[in-house]
């Protein structure tokens, strides 16, 4: 009778003997990919998980890490079981438990990572907001009347990066890294700013804007992503938030610079004041390309190209031990296995969006939320506030006064959304604040009708500042976490491609018209209609959004596996329930629209529910024939 192992004995080749090749088998072939999905280790045993563990040491050359590899990879099959897996010390235990209590202990390097983000995130936010202030200025000194022609100006960046810069994301990414691309993207708008500031004609600086897209696209699409995947997840959600409240911060910085730089002119530059606003956007770019190198690259990308010895150093800097970073080495390099299963055999990425039902409403989806975000009108806000206050009655230095308010409102509504966008949801947030921008955005309009004087002035800034109170926490940071999860992951990275894209090229249509639109509606009809896009978009959200918050790439694949016209039916059914449980005070269950627990006890649960809604009803049924 063979001998029992110690617990704390360290697996022998005696353990793997032989199983090297079966193991492999079984994770390829024997395993159904839903579980796969769920937890890419899911269904294997101890033995096989550390016979698998064996031969990726040997293969990646981290034959010095095996023990840390073994202990981390089981913690990857099941990391709630860490108290109880015998495998571990009491101080590996501790480690691990601070993880929950104290989620925000990380490493130097992860914080210095997370300000690297920041400052890539200020930089688009100061692209984006730095032309509010000075295009009164060089509307003026070059002449520029035409309304197409200033639209044509300030939107130049947002076609370029539309049409260009968000394709480029992916090859610059797969050639240069993460880091590369965000350092190619900053000096591009370090170059670009500089261009700018010393344009001496008004083709001259659309050219120099024009150039300024390419640094936008890569960059949007690229810093969420770096930042995901160097995070834990326990703050994953949390840090990859922090891009739109930091790109609200260098929005506010725009507007700041816009103040600061009004009043400055020289008798040689008469126009000094407008160059300074734009050419001030090249210091966060030059900050952000001294530090980028400085931090690890993505893990990730070290994996996909095989660099596997430079992704577990670097992981090793991003965690508190090297037993964490052994467990999301393993974790991370199981998902590829399973990402690399997924695209195999699947059509190109152009015909996928067309012709596979579950990536076509995925990039519906995410269409409306990204074409939305330009169209409830906050560019409008964000690039001519300063035009409509003096429009209003406001003098130029007031008009930039209260344009920094705007700036200030946008990145302080932004924190709550780290809350709210997993707590409350994002298709909940988009239904309660897509009609209060519409009637924030009617009551601007119709304050240009009070006649001039200082409660017009108030109450048109006070509708504006509403309008960024309420979008901050909505639409604001929903589009690009909506985005970046619809997708199926193995054309995730084309997915976030198109949504930019979406979004970039819907800001240039927006920055473009805005002057012709309010030269003909005036200011009420202009705002009355981008109001009337936001009611709009609240009904269309209702019927034909899923939700994706707090939902497994498995469960995010059933979502978008629903037909749109079940969606919108199923919803267009709960309408009387909403009534009968808000307004009647009802406690009635409702059928889910998901089944997310397939297995037949949850199909009896669900039958256990409904008998016992009928017999309730039956009840109410009796009583009320006995009262009659």
């Amino acid at each position: 009778m063979a001998a029992k192992r110690d617990p704390a004995e360290k697996v022998t080749s005696d353990d793997s003997s032989g199983a090297n090749s079966p193991v492999k088998r079984d994770f390829e072939a024997d395993i159904p990919i839903e579980d796969k999905l769920r937890n890419p280790l899911a269904g294997l045993s101890r033995q096989q998980v550390l016979a698998q563990v064996e031969v990726f040491a040997e293969e990646k050359g981290l034959q010095d890490e095996i023990e840390e590899l073994k202990k981390g990879a089981l913690l990857a099959q099941d990391s709630k079981r860490f108290e109880t897996m015998r495998d571990l010390t009491e101080e590996d235990r501790v480690l691990l438990r601070r993880e929950f209590t104290h989620r925000w202990r990380q490493p130097f390097m992860m914080y210095f990572m997370t300000i690297l983000c920041a400052g890539s995130a200020i930089v688009q936010g100061m692209d984006q907001s730095s032309v509010n202030g000075a295009q009164g200025f060089y509307f003026e000194e070059f002449g520029i009347t035409n309304v197409w022609q200033q639209g044509l100006l300030n939107g130049a960046p947002y076609l370029c990066s539309a049409l260009i810069g968000c394709w480029t994301t992916k090859p610059l990414n797969y050639f240069f890294g993460r880091r590369g691309c965000i350092f190619i993207s900053c000096v591009i708008s370090a170059i670009a700013g500089v261009w700018m500031a010393v344009a001496n004609t008004w083709y001259n600086l659309l050219i120099a804007r024009f150039a300024l897209g390419f640094a936008v696209g890569a960059k949007s699409s690229t810093t969420p992503v770096y930042a995901a995947e160097c995070a834990p997840t326990l703050v994953r959600g949390a840090l990859t938030m922090q891009w739109q409240m930091w790109t609200a911060f260098g929005i506010m910085l725009g507007y700041i610079v816009g103040v600061a730089f009004q009043d400055l002119s020289t008798p040689e530059i008469p126009y000094l004041n407008w160059r300074l606003m734009l050419g001030s956007t090249s210091i966060p770019p030059l900050i952000v390309c001294t530090m980028v190198y400085l931090c690890p690259e993505s893990p990730r990308w070290y994996m996909l190209k095989n660099k596997y010895t430079k992704a577990y150093r670097a992981l090793c800097s991003f965690r508190n031990s090297r037993l964490q970073a052994a467990r999301d080495l393993y974790h991370i390099h199981a998902s590829l296995k399973v990402e690399e299963q997924l695209r195999h055999g699947k059509p190109n990425a152009v015909k996928e969006f067309i012709t596979v039902p579950r990536t076509r409403r995925a990039a519906q989806s995410s269409f409306f939320v990204m074409f939305m975000q330009q169209f409830c009108g906050v560019n409008v806000v964000a690039y001519y506030s300063t035009e409509i206050f003096k429009e209003g009655g406001f003098s130029v230095q007031n008009a930039l006064l209260a344009s920094l308010g705007v700036g200030i409102i946008n990145w302080l509504f932004a924190l709550p959304a780290v809350y709210t966008i997993d707590t409350f949801g994002r298709r909940n947030l988009l239904l309660v604040t897509f009609p209060l921008m519409g009637c924030c955005l009617l009551f601007t309009g119709f304050c240009f009708f009070i006649d001039a004087g200082n409660v017009r002035l108030g109450l048109i800034a006070l509708g504006i500042y509403l309008f960024m109170i309420v979008y901050s926490p909505g639409e604001g940071p929903v589009p690009f976490t909506y985005s970046a999860e619809a997708f199926p992951l193995h054309i995730r990275e084309y997915g976030m491609a198109f949504a930019t894209a979406t979004t970039w090229f819907f800001n240039f249509v927006l920055a473009m018209t805005w002057p012709a639109l309010n030269a003909a509606f005036t200011p009420t009809g202009a705002f009355g209609w981008y109001a009337a896009w936001n009611f709009a978009a609240a009904v269309t959200a209702y019927f034909f959004l899923p939700e994706t918050a707090k939902r497994s790439l498995e469960e995010l694949d059933q979502i978008f596996s629903v037909r749109t016209r079940t969606h919108a039916s199923y919803y267009a059914k709960m309408i009387p329930w909403y009534y009968r449980r808000w307004f009647l005070r009802k406690d009635e269950p409702r059928e889910p629209l998901y089944d997310f627990d397939a297995s037949d006890e949850g199909r009896e649960r669900r039958r256990s529910s409904l008998l016992s809604q009928e017999a309730r009803q039956a009840s109410v049924i009796n009583k009320d024939s006995v009262k009659v």
